[in-house]
């Protein structure tokens, strides 16, 4: 007699905000270990993360568009731009849904920010280097949000802090290439670094058990702080330099 036996439930998919891993649904692999032990708390803190990002590196998109003198329109597309771009590179990499495809919030959020950039721009030209604090802001919140997203999808830490560093600078690259200046990460300051380190904290945190708020906080203050103190003191990474320029040192 053939066998009635029901199939076997395939495992379930780890999902993240509404997306899945098709890598991952494809060859029906189990799911990964996760470190992550209340998914709801997750999925909270990376939608305000992503939210919050989004408003501050879309401010300094806008700011940077209005030193060149476009116009509101061009305006919002460079906040667009500069607010999406990593995250987009990030999930393009990962293989799920770019998050800003997922709500509006995200189209609304860079308008607000446009707005608000309006209505305030007398407020924020008598702050000295506006653009720079919303930046900072933005690859604090941005690199963390690429990193939780990382692992809740269960890839391996080591590629959480490049996904995180990747989603925190390529707004920048974009802004810089838009506005046709040289990318703030070919700068002598410590931009792409302070990433990396924040991601690496944050590593170190989950892996003593501190509590995913906690971790949270610590690594965004410590992303500023790196960023705060590299600026405000001239700290940098030692530069490259030519067979020209030896030559010439020699010679002086």
């Amino acid at each position: 007699m053939p066998s009635h036996s029901h199939p076997r439930p395939s495992s379930p998919i780890p999902t993240y905000h509404r997306l899945s891993s098709p890598i991952i649904a494809h060859y029906h692999l189990s799911p990964p270990i996760m470190p992550y032990t209340d998914p709801q708390l997750v999925h909270t803190l990376q939608v305000i993360l992503e939210f919050l990002g989004t408003f501050a590196f879309a401010i300094s998109g806008i700011r940077h568009a209005a030193q060149k003198h476009f116009d509101w329109f061009g305006g919002y597309v460079c906040g667009f731009a500069v607010a999406i771009g990593g995250g987009t590179i990030r999930d393009t990499m990962l293989g799920v849904r770019p998050f800003w495809m997922t709500d509006i919030m995200y189209v609304l959020c860079t308008a607000l920010a446009l707005l608000l950039v309006i209505l305030s721009r007398k407020w924020i030209r008598r702050l000295r280097n506006a653009w720079f604090v919303f930046d900072t802001l933005g690859l604090a919140l941005f690199t963390i949000a690429g990193i939780q997203k990382t692992i809740a999808l269960g890839h391996p830490f080591w590629v959480a802090v490049i996904m995180g560093c990747i989603t925190g600078v390529a707004g920048g690259v974009i802004r810089d290439v838009l506005l046709n200046n040289v990318p703030v990460i070919f700068h002598k300051e410590i931009y792409a670094m302070a990433s990396v380190a924040g991601g690496l904290l944050y590593w170190v945190l989950l892996a003593l058990g501190l509590p995913l708020p906690l971790t949270v906080v610590v690594t965004f203050l410590t992303i500023c702080i790196i960023r705060f103190i590299a600026v405000g003191y001239h700290i940098s990474l030692p530069t490259l330099h030519g067979e020209n320029e030896k030559k010439r040192e020699k010679r002086h």
